[in-house]
């Protein structure tokens, strides 16, 4: 017992029955596919529900005392473990609910707890209110399944063509529900329940709350009976009742009562529909296949006591309490006998069927027509269902058809009762109270049942037998070829009817019959058989005699009497001259029956020229009829308004064909019956303005006013001649719509009105002509310019167009303003009772026209008011939506667009009043300023914040919304309004997308917006403190982000996905874009992902279901996976951020692979895959025009102009414009041969019209590719690049973009693809090389790849795939042709990063390395790397020079970057093109050449650079990728020869910019805070250093052929001289000027190896070089040493020591190349020590010691002249400076190694040391690296002091003649001073004589040279050697030259 005592938190009342309610609607209405298994285990669970209709679980005693105890002892919930403790407020509410519906405790508890769950979707009402919603909606749910159950029966009415298994199982269901006796349960429980019932119940308990509560209550009830009701009467339609549910039938309709005006409720109508199909017997008239099934099933045909009950319950003599109702079922009942007795089976039933007469005698006497009239068809119900209709004309045809005697008898009676009442009113008595009027009644009947036809079915068609004009070949005789066959025996009956009726008709019967033809005419060929009926009555045969013996019922006849009245009254037109006033019509008026007779006759010629337009043409064309001219004419006599009202409803009739509005229009106004030539001074005596003042007025009713709009408003849409009146006045509309607007419009509302549903049909008559005014106005420039015209004499204003006048009082603020917006205001007032009033369709129909008309206004406003800028005319004008700003005069608020808004409000009963109020706020939201004022005003008061909210919510919660798809619906279900239901459907819809445009446009504008006040975010604090919770929760409401999601929701937890995505794919869309943007904007990002994130799982529920596939809308599907990947790929960013930021976080990172859902690489790349698979790369484009009469290329310039960006960003063709355009070209031809012309013409618009479409759905198609693979781009690469490196492991990872890669290509190479696609393909191809690239460079740093021999490929991914995507990359740089170069540019760089791949990785230069012997390199095995090269360059080779020209021409020329990337690779493929193939080619097709002349081109660029602020750097990058370029095809002595050939050096001779140095100073002020652009110094070195950089490698490789080197070099050294000069002797030495000075002295060094002899006149400049070197040198060497090295410490940011050691290098590798030039000018002077120049003076004396103290090189050199040559002390300095320093960096750089190499065993704090040189500087690794580069100089420092010491030394000890000055004649002394190198050094007037080296000078260079050159020193010297010389070439070099220095240091000379 303690289960079943649980709580079911769903309420077994309300949740179950809904679920079941769902599935039955989903397997009967939807046809789902998998419903028919679930709809069986819903029925078996329900079968209870059913069996027990209505019925509540019993009270008792055991359950009220648990749920007492609940608030102390907490009572288990269903699916909860333990139990919960429930408020004692709850449980009070709980037993009152109880109580109220009786029903058993525990539900009501329930019922209550859902209450509180779902109180959320219903703002305003307590948890009890929903309770006792839910309680009625489970009701619903019950009596609705039931009824759809019963209707998917089979059976001999109708079917809904489901599958055999559904039908079979819902009847055999039906049929044990029926011997249960649901028949009785149904008819007690119709009786029963009732809405005044249930309201008093309600009432006592304070069940009932609002307004809308109780509406809502009242219409549950409502439907619930009526589907009750309706389960009943589909049941009859299809099978029939048994004997004792159809007397249980009968006995029910005997107690029926009426409603107040005499018909019955829809209820019972049902009901007694329900009854008639079971006393039917015509359907086996209908001959289908199952007739005999049919037959044997009927009861009527099977069952004696059937008929025998039936027969006697009917003939008993009792009275029911309706007796029209008790005749009607008599005469049903009739019917069927004399259908049965017809039958061969109904002979068994003799003794009753010949009672029918009787009993259709008893029938008419209970008035059985009138009833049928007024009690049937009065009922509101009666014309919404198809199938009452069908069975009530069976009825009366069958009457009509099976019992003629009996309708010849009523003829009968009334030709008698006709004659009996013309006797009397001769005799001048009343006629006799007695007469029956069954015939009048009956006609009256058909007439009102034939005039209504909502489903378009034309019964009244089996009136009319076209047999008939066969005789006559008027207006198409045999119509619509029907007459061939003979028609079926009852269409011959009736319609013989119909003509009998009419022949020699009594007075009586004349409405009558007018009446019954009217409905009869009613349908496009129904009316015209009337209109044929009516002609040849006209035309008797025989002699006609002036029209005498035509019938009364012709159109001969009719339009003879209204010339006979009009010829009468206007004998009585008053004289306008005599009358002051209006004086009432004279006796001889017409009678009131006249009146009847005319109002019958307009009434039927209306109807039928309404719908057959030849009739129009024929009546109007007839020479002696003139029906309009007549009409017009008895409009200007006095007759009552209500016949001219029907007389301009004529007219109107008349008015829907174009050719003949266009005349009636100038009738109009020849006639003046509205008063448009107005004589000054003179008052109004005639026209309708004086109708409406002084006799509609104070009638209080308004018929003619009514009509005349009707009139306009027909004619407005057929056409409006713009010269309206031309001649009489100014031509135009406007008095018209003057009167509209001044007479009729605005004093509506002050008016007295005897019915008050009068007022708003006035209003809304008076305003559908405004709103299509409007709707079809354009403004046009010439609307703003005031013509005149000429009028009697004068110039007259001539009339704007009226929708410029609209428009003008609409953007004021004007009383058509102020009374269209109180109306709005009205309206809401009157919505908001939920009351019926009178005329309340009107009022919702005025309100719609308001609505559209400002809708219309804002929507032309904008090109209104351009134009009336551009026009400058003197109108004034406000935009209306500040205008709807302004206060309202009724309640002095400014609340006008509340008002509007609260339309949403009512969505549920107007839709089209919440499109409309959707659209205008769309409108609205597009201004900022407004936007934030509309917060304010939507949030001021709290309630009327809460119900826009809900009004917004409920227009996005309606289910009954679709989206309306182009291909053709199945058949619709029977009982549905089909169109209107579906226009509803798609009205709301179209709501829901205004809605979600409006949030979307208000979300791009600056909080506070509408936007975020809808979604539920904080609009008065700061938007990202927003908590989002569920609708409930914290008191937080339903808002529109909550509809969002959970339309979004539905079906995301089935296989088969969300089912808003094929159900509506564009909202889906739109759905899909809001989310994203909330994820996207800054503020709203936080809260929108943790609400999505925490509470919904928003995003994994729904990417498992990617892709989404929508045959029929590919373009939304794409467009809803686009935005969905963006809000993953955010999403994806966000998540990782947080892993990034804390760690330990496995549960994030768990989430992101869940949210994923890729628990193994596969599955991602499954999931991308298909995705991708889901784009489709071709695209269909439609054919080029084929034209016959228009111009194509004229065509395609129209097109063009009719362009425009949609709202989704599209560029496409407004295809009505366009139509516009092309029309009225056509219209504009002239001349016969254009009209004979113009089908063919019209056809070939249409052809443009049908291309341009496929245009535009081409466009949309490319542009949602385009957006589909962009966004599948940024998840992609969002997935690879910003998620953490363990998410997607590295092997596959690899695998993975392996797959994408080859994918893409397979995709973009095919044929068809689309061009639009390429780029994004180009770019997410270059970022998955990259992320290839890079996934496998940190695989091999990990080493993986490394080890093994290279043949199983590349780390995780083989050779051969990257072969293949090699391959492929190369197949779309070549596709791509001549145009795509920015594409071409991704590609480049993918194809570097792929190439990179191959690239080995950058040994550490160190000694291990150096130990290897050449020969050991060469034969080493190939290694993975070359391997992989290699068969790239063959791969790359196998594309000849196609792939090589497209390379080439893209370096050359066009857009920057792709020249740059261009350059790079052709840089990477000539480093690694062995064959040289790609530089021959180069060389060979002039892009060389041209490529060197271009550096003279960029000249003027680079000379820009150097302003403090450059344009941009593009030209600098170029330059370095060029030079770079260049110094590559330099390394080899084939390319520097080539480049010289082409006149390298000569181009840059010729470039001024290296002359100009910038000023390091004034430029400092100037610098880039960011530091990205580089001061103008740093520029300058960035186009110097790559030149010289080129120089060093051209000179390097040319030296077999330095005679063509080396002279252009020096050339353009002295070209630049004074530049080098100054570089030079630059005074501050930083790290970038020693970065010059090394390049420049390395330049200047292997340009020193020239013979003199070819270059004599450059003496001068090379000895002034040379000076300048040596003089640098004494200043690096010597005292600045300390100095430099101290202020690089000092000023770097980083690590000091490393600063250190970097300038350490770079003033060593000045030293070593000055020092190498030193002995390059040695070697050059003379092989022998003796002939040798002197470069140095020869003084032992060094420089300052090395505590740093700064020293001048002269104070430690003998004051002598010859101080400005460095001392040989120097270069000793240098030299034990060098030894030291190479022990020294060689020690550490050996402890660096030996780590690197035990790795694995270091101690932590050792390893974090080695890390910390990873992390900060550019790798560990390198660092060793620099350490090796830096002995290297230091070594060759050492080799060349020596050797310079050496020469010096041999020179001045061994052949220096020492000399005193008194030796100065000796001859020798000449010879010394020309051995100085540098003449100049004797210049500047000092001669270095003899004196200059004396005996005393060498004896002290030998003493200190002997000191300097010690032991120690020359111990660490062969150190050094021993180090590192062995695998050297030049081994033992130094231990000579040691031993030769000291040699001569211990040589005494003799």
């Amino acid at each position: 017992m303690a289960a079943q005592m649980a709580v079911n938190s769903g309420a077994s009342m309300w949740g179950p029955l809904k679920e079941l309610w769902e599935t039955v609607e989903g397997a009967v209405w939807r046809r789902q596919s998998e419903s028919v298994h679930l709809l069986d285990l819903q029925l078996k669970k329900h079968k209870p529900h059913f069996l027990s209709l209505f019925k509540n679980p019993p009270k008792s005693a055991e359950q009220r005392d648990k749920v007492r105890k609940a608030s102390t002892e907490g009572i288990a919930i269903q699916g909860q473990q333990g139990s919960r403790l429930v408020p004692e407020q709850l449980l009070t509410e709980a037993l009152i609910l109880s109580d109220m519906f009786d029903m058993g405790e525990l539900a009501a508890l329930e019922l209550l707890l859902a209450g509180e769950h779902q109180q959320p979707h219903f703002p305003g009402l307590t948890r009890g209110l929903v309770a006792v919603l839910l309680y009625w909606d489970g009701k619903l749910c019950v009596a609705n399944s039931l009824r759809s159950l019963i209707q998917s029966r089979q059976g001999k009415t109708f079917t809904l063509e489901l599958s055999g298994e559904l039908v079979a199982l819902t009847t055999r269901f039906t049929d044990e529900l029926m011997s249960q006796g649901l028949t009785r349960r149904i008819l007690s429980l119709v009786a029963e329940v009732s809405v005044t019932r249930e309201f008093e119940r309600l009432q006592k308990q304070r069940g009932l709350g609002n307004e809308k509560h109780r509406k809502e209550v009242s219409d549950l009830i409502k439907e619930s009976r009526q589907a009750l009701a309706d389960s009943l009467f589909s049941w009859t339609c299809q099978s029939p009742l048994t004997k004792d549910d159809t007397l249980a039938i009968i006995g029910h309709l005997e107690t029926v009562t009426a409603e107040a005006d005499g018909s019955l409720d829809t209820v019972n109508m049902a009901l007694v529909m329900a009854l008639l199909y079971c006393l039917d017997v015509s359907f086996l008239d209908q001959g289908t296949e199952d007739r005999e099934d049919l037959l044997q099933a009927l009861p009527l045909l099977t069952e004696r006591e059937y008929v025998f009950a039936v027969h006697n319950r009917l003939m008993d003599g009792q009275t029911w309490k309706l007796p029209g109702l008790q005749a009607v079922c008599r005469l049903a009942w009739a019917l069927a006998l004399r259908g049965l007795s017809q039958l061969p089976q109904g002979s068994s039933l003799v003794e009753f069927t010949e009672t029918d007469e009787a009993l259709a005698d008893l029938a008419l006497l209970g008035d059985v027509f009138l009833f049928m009239k007024e009690g049937m068809l009065g009922c509101e119900g009666f014309s919404q269902e198809e199938f009452y209709i069908r069975r009530l004309h069976t009825l009366i045809t069958d009457f009509l058809a099976l019992m003629p005697i009996k309708v010849k008898q009523l003829r009968n009676r009334a030709d008698e009762d006709a004659r009996v009442a013309h006797m009397s009113l001769q005799m001048g008595s009343e006629p006799p109270t007695s007469l029956r009027k069954d015939l009048d009644h009956l006609m009256f009947l058909i007439g009102e049942f034939y005039s209504k036809d909502p489903f378009s079915l034309e019964l009244g068609l089996e009136f009319w037998c076209p047999a008939e004009s066969l005789h006559h070949n008027n207006l198409q005789g045999s119509y619509q070829g029907m007459a061939l066959q003979r028609p079926p025996q009852k269409q011959v009956v009736l319609s013989k009817f119909v003509r009998q009726m009419g022949d020699l008709l009594p007075s009586t019967l004349y409405i009558p019959y007018l009446r019954m033809l009217k409905g009869l005419a009613n349908g496009p060929q129904c009316s015209h058989y009337c209109f044929s009926l009516l002609k040849t009555n006209g035309t008797p045969h025989g002699d006609n005699i002036q029209g005498v013996a035509c019938s009364p019922v012709s159109w001969e006849h009719f339009f003879h009497s209204l010339m006979l009245y009009h010829e009468n009254l206007r004998r009585d037109m008053p004289n306008p001259d005599t009358i002051t006033h209006f004086r009432p019509p004279p006796t001889r008026g017409i009678t009131q029956r006249e009146m009847d007779g005319l109002t019958s006759l307009l009434q039927l010629l209306t109807t039928i020229i309404t719908w057959s337009e030849n009739a129009r043409l024929a009546l109007c064309e007839h020479p002696q009829w003139t029906p309009v001219v007549v009409v017009l004419g008895l409009l200007q006599c006095s007759v009552p308004p209500v016949l001219k009202g029907e007389l301009i409803r004529c007219l109107a009739a008349f008015g829907k064909s174009p050719e003949i509005a266009a005349s009636l229009w100038q009738s109009l106004e020849y006639t003046q019956i509205l008063q448009t030539v107005r004589v000054p001074g003179q008052r109004q005596t005639a026209g309708i303005e004086v109708e409406l003042n002084e006799i509609e007025s104070s009638c209080e009713e308004y018929p003619l006013t009514r009509a005349f709009c009707q009139l306009i408003s027909t004619l407005v849409e057929s056409s409006l001649p713009v010269n309206l009146g031309a001649g009489l006045r100014a031509p135009g509309f406007g008095p018209y719509l003057t009167f509209l607007r001044d007479a009729v419009f605005l004093p509506f509302p002050t008016r007295a009105y005897r019915h008050a549903a009068e007022k708003w049909e006035v209003a809304d008559a008076v305003l559908e002509v405004f709103h299509k005014l409007l709707r079809d106005y354009q403004p046009q420039p010439a609307d703003f310019v005031q013509e005149m015209v000429e009028l009697h004499g004068e110039q007259v204003p001539a009339h704007k167009p009226p929708g410029h006048s609209l428009m003008f009082h609409l953007l004021n603020d004007s009383p058509t303003l102020s009374l269209c917006l109180s109306l709005l205001e009205e309206g809401v007032r009157q919505l908001d009772t939920y009351a019926p009033f009178p005329g309340k369709k009107h009022l919702e129909s005025a309100v719609l026209h308001c609505l559209c008309l400002l809708e219309l206004a804002l929507q032309k406003e904008v090109v209104f008011m351009d134009l009336l800028r551009e026009s400058q005319a003197s109108l004034l004008v406000s935009p209306l939506e500040q205008l709807l700003q302004g206060v309202s005069p009724q309640t002095r608020r400014a609340d006008h667009i509340v008002n509007i808004a609260s339309y949403l409000y009512h969505s549920s009963s107007n839709p089209h009043a919440a499109f409309q109020s959707a659209k205008i706020l769309r409108h609205v939201a597009r201004y900022p300023n407004i936007q934030s004022r509309l917060v304010g005003d939507f949030t001021h008061h709290q309630a009327v914040s809460d119900k826009l909210m809900a009004g917004f919510v409920e227009c996005l919660d309606n289910d009954e919304a679709e989206e309306t798809m182009d291909k053709e619906e199945g058949p619709l279900p029977h009982n549905l309004e089909s169109d209107t239901q579906n226009k509803v459907a798609k009205v709301r819809h179209e709501t829901k997308i205004h809605i979600l445009n409006l949030l979307i446009t208000s979300l791009e504008l600056k909080p506070p917006n509408l936007a975020l006040y809808l979604l539920g975010y904080e609009v008065k604090k700061p938007v990202s403190s927003t908590n989002l919770q569920d609708p409930g929760v914290l008191g937080c409401p339903r808002s529109c982000l909550h509809a969002i999601l959970s339309l979004l929701q539905r079906g995301s937890e089935k296989r088969s996905g969300p089912v808003l995505i094929q159900q509506a794919p564009y909202l889906a869309e739109l759905c899909y874009q809001v989310i994203h943007q909330l994820c996207a904007c800054w503020d709203t990002s936080g809260p929108t992902m943790r609400y999505l994130r925490t509470s919904q799982d928003f995003l994994f529920s729904h990417l498992q279901h990617m892709p989404f596939s929508l045959p029929s809308n590919e373009i939304a599907a794409l467009s809803q996976m686009s935005w969905l990947m963006k809000t993953a790929a955010i999403e994806l960013r966000v998540t990782s951020l947080n892993l990034d930021g804390e760690f330990g976080m496995e549960e994030e990172t768990r989430s992101v692979c869940g949210f994923l859902h890729f628990d193994t690489a596969s599955k991602v790349r499954r999931k991308l895959l298909c995705v991708l698979d889901a784009i489709e790369f071709s695209q269909d484009i439609p054919d080029l025009l084929q034209l016959d009469f228009f111009e194509r290329a004229q065509i395609e310039q129209v097109i063009t102009n009719c362009e425009h960006v949609n709202e989704q960003g599209h560029t496409v063709c407004n295809v009505k414009l366009l139509h516009r355009v092309l029309v009225a070209e056509v219209n504009a031809l002239q001349g016969m041969a254009a009209i004979g012309q113009r089908p063919l013409l019209m056809e070939e618009v249409n052809s443009i019209l049908q291309q341009v479409v496929e245009r535009n759905h081409v466009r949309r198609s490319l542009s949602a590719k385009r957006h589909a693979l962009q966004s599948w781009r940024s998840l992609v690469e969002t997935l690879l690049t910003a998620c953490p490196a363990d998410l997607v492991p590295a092997d596959d990872r690899q695998l993975i973009i392996r797959d994408l890669l080859l994918d893409l290509h397979d995709k973009v190479l095919s044929e068809d693809a689309a061009g639009e696609l390429m780029p994004i393909v180009a770019g997410t191809v270059f970022t998955l090389t990259a992320q290839l690239s890079q996934s496998i460079l940190s695989e091999q740093q990990q080493g993986v790849g490394l080890d093994g021999d290279g043949s199983s490929g590349f780390a995780s991914i083989a050779n051969s795939a990257l072969h293949m995507i090699l391959r492929k990359m190369l197949d779309f740089i070549l596709c791509t042709g001549g145009g795509f170069q920015r594409l071409r540019a991704h590609l480049y760089g993918a194809l570097l990063y792929y190439l990179q791949i191959a690239q080995k990785p950058e040994e550490p230069d160190t000694l291990q390395t150096a130990g290897k012997s050449m020969w050991e390199r060469l034969t080493a095995p190939e290694d993975s790397f070359s391997k992989l090269q290699r068969e790239n360059l063959s791969v790359i080779e196998s594309y000849g020079t196609a792939l090589m020209e497209v390379v080439c021409r893209d370096a050359c020329d066009g857009h920057e970057i792709g020249r740059m990337l261009a350059l790079a690779v052709l840089d990477r493929i000539l480093s690694i093109d062995r064959q040289s193939q790609w530089l021959v080619y180069l060389c060979n097709s002039g892009y060389l050449r041209v490529l060197v002349e271009s550096l003279r081109q960029d000249d003027g660029a680079l000379q820009s650079l150097l302003t403090p602020q450059p344009p941009l750097l593009k030209p600098l990058y170029i330059y370095e990728s060029k030079m770079a370029l260049l110094t590559r095809v330099a390394k080899t002595s084939e390319g520097a020869v080539e480049l010289l050939r082409c006149g390298l050096v000569v181009q840059l001779m010729e470039c001024q910019v290296f002359d100009m140095v910038p000023d390091n100073d004034a430029h400092r002020v100037l610098r880039d805070p960011s530091g990205f652009i580089p001061s103008p110094l740093d520029r300058y070195r960035q186009i110097l250093l790559p030149a010289l950089r080129l120089f060093q490698v051209i000179l390097t490789s040319t030296t077999m052929h330095h005679q063509q080197g080396a002279p252009q070099v020096l050339q353009w050294l002295i070209v630049h001289a004074d530049t080098i000069q100054s570089l030079l002797r630059c005074q501050e030495l930083s790290m970038g000027a020693l970065q010059e000075l090394s390049l420049l002295t390395g330049a200047l060094e292997l340009s020193g190896e020239i013979h003199s002899t070819v270059l004599m006149e450059f003496q001068g400049h090379i000895n002034r070089f040379q000076r300048m070197c040596l003089s640098l040198l004494a200043r690096l060497a010597g005292g600045e040493r300390e100095r430099l090295l101290k202020q690089a410490e000092m000023a770097a940011p980083g690590d000091p020591a490393e600063r250190r050691e970097e300038m350490e290098v770079a003033m060593q590798q000045v030293c070593a190349n000055i020092m190498e030039y030193c002995q390059t000018l040695l070697l050059q002077s003379s092989a022998q020590a003796q002939f040798t120049i002197c470069l140095f003076s020869p003084s032992g004396n060094e420089p300052a010691g090395r505590d740093g103290a700064r020293a001048d090189l002269s104070s430690t050199l003998p004051s002598v002249a010859s101080s400005r040559v460095p001392s040989l002390g120097l270069v000793l300095y240098l030299l034990k400076n060098s030894a030291a320093d190479f022990s020294r960096y060689h020690q550490s750089h050996r402890q660096s190694l030996s780590k690197l190499q035990a790795l694995d065993q270091l101690p932590p704090e050792e390893l974090k040391e080695l890390c910390q040189g990873l992390v900060s500087g550019p790798g560990g690794v390198d660092k060793i690296a620099s350490g090796q580069r830096s002995l290297l100089a230091k070594r060759h420092v050492i080799e060349t002091c020596l050797f310079v010491l050496w020469r010096h030394l041999e020179y001045y000890l061994l052949y220096c003649t020492p000399t005193d000055p008194k030796d100065a004649l000796l001859p020798g002394a000449s010879a010394f001073r020309s051995r100085f190198a540098d003449d100049s050094l004797q210049g500047s007037g000092r001669g270095l004589g003899l004196s200059r080296v004396s005996q005393q000078d060498l004896d002290q260079l030998q003493t200190d040279m002997g000191a300097g050159f010690g032991e120690t020193l020359q111990r660490k010297l062969l150190e050094v050697e021993g180090l590192y010389g062995e695998v050297r070439s030049r081994y033992t070099f130094i231990q000579a030259l040691v031993r030769r220095i000291r040699g001569l240091l211990r040589h005494t000379k003799s």
